[in-house]
């Protein structure tokens, strides 16, 4: 064994390098204050293409990040290569502070949440009056989910000359909800995409919608040429087609006034993570009369203070209606 003198100093110890356990441990992390600041424009299997001042690059989550996602939407910091260049990979380091996030379950009884698309201030629910029917389930389940994250919706119904949007949109009529009403003619001529637009200027707006009502078809009549997406074939007689859309993907309007992100196709939006209480703050004529509920209230049970609230003429009885059944698609499955 070797032994010091009374005093020892650095040059008495030795120690051997690259040895586990030699680096200090420390929880300290690198703020990164020269960072870039970046928009996450799509996510493919753990590669990130982010848009940074005028160029995309292509980037990695660091792995101080942990398991914190990153998604469509989201502002980042980055840092490493910028360049754009080929075979070039950044790091991402910092998930800036969201102001909305449009989240999904698979299914009504699974609690893993899926972050669908973060910061969007809009969500426009796009389905077809006929070729395939409409789905006023979803549109429900929508409209709900729509409302959890804060976001307006806006319902875009397409395919006008094969059926009329009427009926549909009366069932909507209480609710306030804006829409857009196209054919296919109208899609063709580009008089429909200016009508949609003029929702979008200025706003992120995430699209959502089932196989075959033409979503897709709608955003490449939106964007610029160089950035449409591949569209496919619906089968006439179920009306359903395949998802040509695979992965979310923000694209901007023309102009710079603006976002689009197009999300894949949905056959269900399922609720579980929805709270009952954030559904009812868009019914702002509703809320005052939620003080008297009981605590944890679904809004509609015996000793819901809403009734009460509508019956002394605070509200239209036909809100109350369509805050109710809304709420119900969190309990029934959508073929219920």
């Amino acid at each position: 064994m070797r032994r010091y003198g009374k005093n020892p100093d650095e040059d008495d110890v030795r120690v051997r390098p690259n040895r586990k356990g030699n680096r200090p441990r420390t929880n300290i992390r690198p703020k990164h204050e020269d960072a870039a600041e970046g928009f996450v424009l799509t996510v493919d299997r753990g590669r990130l293409t982010v848009l940074v001042e005028d160029r995309t690059i292509h980037a990695m989550k660091a792995r101080e990040l942990g398991r914190k996602g990153v998604v469509v939407g989201d502002r980042v910091a980055v840092v490493g290569d910028l360049s754009g260049a080929k075979d070039t990979l950044a790091r991402i380091v910092r998930v800036e502070e969201r102001t909305s996030v449009l989240r999904r379950t698979a299914d009504d009884d699974d609690p893993f949440e899926r972050v669908v698309v973060a910061n969007a201030d809009q969500l426009a629910i796009v389905t077809a009056l006929a070729d395939p029917e409409p789905r006023p389930r979803l549109i429900d389940r929508c409209l709900v989910a729509a409302y959890d994250a804060g976001l307006e919706p806006l319902l875009v119904l397409t395919k006008s000359d094969l059926a009329p949007a009427a009926t549909l949109l009366e069932s909507y009529g209480t609710l306030g909800v804006r829409y857009v009403v196209t054919s296919r003619e109208e899609l063709a001529d580009g008089a429909a995409a200016d009508r949609v637009r003029e929702r979008l200027t200025g706003r992120t707006t995430a699209f959502v919608g089932h196989s075959g009502v033409g979503k897709t078809t709608l955003v490449n009549a939106l964007v610029a040429e160089d950035r449409r997406r591949a569209t496919g074939h619906v089968n006439a007689v179920t009306g359903r087609g395949r998802h040509t859309t695979t992965s979310a993907l923000a694209l901007p309007l023309p102009g710079g006034d603006g976002w689009l992100i197009d999300t894949p196709g949905v056959r269900s939006f399922g609720l579980h993570h929805v709270d009952p209480a954030r559904v009812v703050q868009a019914f702002p004529d509703l809320v005052p009369g939620t003080e008297g509920c009981p605590r944890a209230c679904s809004h509609d049970e015996p000793e819901c203070a809403l009734d009460q609230w509508v019956a002394d003429g605070h509200a239209d009885p036909a809100r109350l209606y369509s805050l109710r059944r809304l709420l119900a698609t969190r309990e029934r499955r959508e073929g219920d």
